[in-house]
């Protein structure tokens, strides 16, 4: 893990001096160790002019989603690194860039409660893919902001039932003879997740709306009837059509250019430094390599 929340002493006013060093512009950090961190710097400063145009402030989850690690999922550990990042936003509007794969639900439902609680006015943004239990958190916004490359999908959760066996937690229900306590342990797993994605939506981004359309958009996404595949895209159009808060931003869209390079300077770092996970905000960063085990 790496830990280096670089220079937060200065707040808003320090910002000029965190200048990429062109012309007479030149960083507050000594040259070798500005060196050895300006790829996270250089994130940063977009981060900040991203923040600039938007007059939101911008806080980024991003995980190596070509990672089988566990650690690369949403994982009971992130809620600390989560709540740092969103603490310093001090209550100001929030935009989290989110890309993962999804994880695990009960770490899932602690991720979102901090963003509620912390950020009460979110809107969450979806460079490429935020899957599975990543859409939940998706759903915690009061809207979503995609592009062409975006996409979302079903909610359905799995059983793990041994290492690189995981099966849908609806085809256990459905399936004659099935021990009872796996029967009651895919029965509770879908529960909590349609019951965490009816929360989401009747108190954020579908509040008003009658519980009946909440219930069904929920039917939708957190069984197999309409999604016929946990990896099924859900893009921008569908989301919509679905009844989702969805912002779609045009390739050309000058915002969605910055968010797209940012998504893309997160996908090669992340590879060029062997991590499996970045926490990140205008100063604050955390990173995460993969877990060694004996």
């Amino acid at each position: 893990m790496s830990d280096e929340a670089g220079a937060t002493e200065g707040g808003a006013g320090s910002l000029k001096s965190e200048a990429f060093p062109r012309g007479s512009a030149m960083p507050k950090q000594s040259p070798l160790f500005w060196v050895a961190e300006k790829d996270r710097y250089l994130r940063q400063l977009l981060i900040r002019d991203i923040e600039e145009s938007t007059g939101r402030r911008l806080v980024v989850y991003f995980a190596d989603c070509e990672r089988p690690d566990s650690g690369a999922q949403i994982h009971p550990t992130d809620d600390a690194y989560l709540a740092e990042l969103l603490k310093d936003t001090g209550g100001n509007p929030v935009d989290l860039l989110i890309e993962t794969n999804g994880g695990y639900t009960d770490a899932t439902e602690k991720f979102v409660a901090l963003i509620r609680g912390l950020a009460p006015d979110i809107r969450v943004i979806v460079p490429r893919r935020a899957k599975s239990n990543g859409t939940l958190v998706a759903l915690a916004g009061k809207s979503i902001v995609m592009g062409a490359a975006s996409e979302l999908g079903p909610i359905d959760p799995n059983l793990v039932l041994g290492p690189g066996n995981q099966v849908p937690a609806q085809f256990i229900l459905q399936t004659q003879n099935v021990d009872p306590f796996l029967h009651q342990a895919a029965s509770m797993a879908v529960a909590q997740t349609k019951k965490l994605a009816t929360s989401l939506l009747e108190t954020g981004m579908l509040s008003g709306r009658q519980s009946s359309e909440v219930a069904e958009l929920v039917e939708k996404l957190a069984t197999r009837n309409h999604f016929h595949s946990h990896g099924s895209v859900m893009d921008a159009d569908e989301a919509i059509a679905l009844g989702l808060t969805v912002e779609k931003l045009g390739p050309n869209d000058p915002l969605w250019e910055r968010i797209w390079l940012l998504r893309c300077m997160y996908a090669y770092d992340v590879k060029r430094a062997n991590l499996v996970k970045i926490f990140e905000g205008r100063f604050i960063s955390n990173s995460f390599k993969p877990a060694v085990h004996p």
